[in-house]
């Protein structure tokens, strides 16, 4: 038997009794406990009429929320499109990938090493080099003959193979993969986050399109009706019936209800392509999809009743809180890194190759030659360079951890902001729907008194302007309405589509009437 099998073994097995009994150096991880309130009404800021209702913990889940609950197939292909197209995202994909291959770079330290050689040589050696003088001591006699031998050029053939295994006594390894590990959650959190920001980025915008279209559509109304009582204050004014005050006063009015298209259609273009943007297309790709017309627009459906669930599960939806509590990780397994350069590394090395100068005999047994043993690496001085490199990833830690509370803070700020301001504009849409239908009731009849002589023309001028007042709000406040919902979905990290899982959620407190 070669006896250099034994002592591999013996080697081998040694080294994994000594590295599993070996604990990894540094600290080890634990998760920082994440607070949170009993409901989202007992941290909140501002008026207690924007709070959301207090619920008990036992609410049944509601159904999923995501931009299908709009009823708007346009939106739905819109995401989708997004999803596949942004190039934000992709670019956030490419550097997910990028951290799993090189979490896979780092997780290969852990196995041997293994490399394989092999040349062939024309060989030439010098007549004055070293073996002169070997040759010297042993036969002075015969130098000259001897060198003249040995220095003819000849072929040299090798091949073989090296390993080399580091002994992780300290767990710098396991900490090196802990770390690449922890950072391929935080890339895939920030790939998340990218996620959920596209999406909602292509539901604010669309909502504020649809909203800009539908102010459109209510000023060229408005238009043509202006158009139409022109008509029959001049009528009436060339009748005498009234004077042209009246027919100078609609001008007035119908100018700058048209003043208002250009800046309406401006809006438009500027929302549309921001939509195209999003789903990575040249700017007019979408025109033909996102155009609408007077005779085709329709009402937006009803805005679904929000639900908001547990508090506690919020840290564990949000993509940023994943990725700073990720990036906590990491951090503090790097510190088991630094710390274990501060000890000798050992590492097992062997090789095993073939060498002769002649091809024939080159697969002979006679021309093996191998070696095997441990190598010692031992950090003696350097100027505090691992020290100070300790204390670095320290204070990285230190600052990861401010970091994660930050985030944490943060989002609640970001929930409660959500949730005031989509219950306030709630409140005040509803106040505006009834707004705008007592203004048309009051333009109604002020233009059947005018029309009937009993009244001024100044009266239904002044009705005709609070109507106009009226719809402008309440289209705009619908608007707002929907993006302030798509804030919250986005502050509670809510799924995006009704095909992703459901999410338990709570009824916001109804607004007073």
């Amino acid at each position: 038997m070669n006896p250099s099998i034994p002592l591999l073994r013996a080697v081998t097995m040694a080294a994994l009794v000594l590295i599993t009994g070996c604990a990894a150096v540094g600290p080890d991880y634990k998760a920082a406990a994440v607070d949170a309130p009993a409901d989202f009404s007992a941290w909140h800021g501002g008026s207690a009429e924007l709070a959301p209702a207090p619920q008990r913990a036992s609410v049944p889940a509601a159904a999923p929320f995501g931009w299908s609950v709009f009823a708007d197939p346009t939106l739905d292909a819109l995401q989708a499109r997004a999803m596949a197209a942004n190039n934000d995202l992709k670019t956030a994909a490419l550097r997910f990938a990028q951290s799993r291959v090189q979490g896979d770079a780092t997780r290969s330290q852990q196995w041997p090493q293994v490399n394989g050689s092999g040349s062939v040589q024309r060989v030439r050696e010098s007549e004055n080099g070293d073996f002169r003088r070997i040759i010297s001591a042993i036969n002075p006699g015969s130098v000259e003959e001897l060198v003249k031998v040995l220095s003819d050029p000849h072929d040299m053939f090798q091949a073989g193979f090296d390993a080399s295994w580091e002994l992780d006594f300290w767990g710098r390894v396991r900490r090196s993969i802990e770390a690449s590990t922890a950072d391929e959650t935080a890339s895939k959190a920030m790939l998340a986050q990218a996620q959920l920001s596209v999406q909602a980025e292509v539901a604010r915008h669309y909502f504020q399109l649809r909203s800009v279209q539908n102010q459109l559509r209510i000023a060229r109304a408005d238009v043509a009706a202006g158009e139409e009582t022109r008509k029959l204050v001049s009528a009436r004014a060339d009748g005498g019936l009234t004077t042209d005050l009246d027919v100078t006063r609609q001008d007035a009015q119908l100018a700058d209800t048209r003043a208002r298209l250009p800046q309406l259609m401006s809006q438009e273009a500027l929302e549309i392509n921001q939509v195209t943007l999003l789903v990575g297309e040249r700017p007019g790709a979408l025109q033909a999809e996102l155009a609408t017309r007077p005779d085709t627009a329709r009402p937006a459906p009803p805005l679904p009743d929000l639900s908001l669930g547990l508090p506690s599960d919020v840290a564990l939806r949000r993509p940023d809180i994943q990725r700073a509590e990720a990036q906590l990780h990491a951090a503090t397994a790097s510190i088991g890194v630094a710390v274990a350069d501060l000890y000798p590394r050992i590492t097992i090395g062997a090789s095993l190759g073939l060498n002769s100068v002649d091809a024939s005999t080159f697969t002979d047994w006679g021309s093996r030659q191998w070696s095997i043993g441990p190598s010692l690496q031992l950090p003696i001085f350097d100027g505090g360079r691992r020290r100070a490199t300790v204390t670095l990833r320290k204070l990285q830690e230190q600052e990861a951890a401010v970091a994660y509370q930050q985030t944490i803070l943060k989002a609640w700020h970001e929930i409660d902001d959500a949730l005031s301001a989509y219950t306030a504009e709630r409140q005040r849409n509803i106040q505006l729907a009834l707004k705008e239908r007592s203004s048309r009731d009051s333009y109604q009849l002020a233009s059947v008194r005018y029309e009937h002589g009993l009244t001024d023309f100044l009266v239904q001028l002044d009705a005709q302007r609070t109507l106009l007042q009226a719809q402008r709000e309440y289209a705009e406040s619908s608007g707002r309405l929907a993006v302030a919902l798509v804030s919250i979905s986005k502050a509670l990290a809510l799924p995006a589509s009704s095909t992703e899982p459901a999410v338990a959620v709570s009824a916001l407190k109804a607004p007073r009437r």
